[in-house]
C-alpha cells in the first residue's frame, strides 16, 4: 500500500547522495528496516516524511513499519 511512495521517497535521498544503504531486517518478526545516511539532517528529514513512518499502523505483507532505524556514520570512523 505505501511501498511505492516509500520507494520514491528514499530514492530521492539516494539520488542526492544522502542515503548510503537501506533495507529490511532479516527474519524480524515485527518488520522494520535500517537506513544509513551521510548526515543527521538527512536522516531526520527522511524520518519526518517517510510514508512507512507516517503510517506506522499499516500492515503490508504481514509486516509492520514500526521498527525503522536510521543511522549516521561518525566523521573519521
Amino acid at each position: 500500500m505505501h511501498f511505492p511512495a516509500h520507494r520514491a521517497w528514499w530514492q530521492g535521498f539516494v539520488d542526492r547522495g544522502e542515503l548510503l544503504m537501506i533495507g529490511p531486517f532479516a527474519n524480524a518478526p515485527e518488520g522494520g528496516a535500517l537506513s544509513i545516511f551521510t548526515t543527521r539532517e538527512a536522516a531526520e528529514e527522511f524520518v519526518r516524511g517517510d510514508p512507512f513512518v507516517l503510517h506506522r499502523g499499516h500492515r503490508e505483507n504481514g509486516r509492520s513499519g514500526s521498527g525503522t532505524r536510521a543511522l549516521v556514520p561518525e566523521a573519521g570512523k
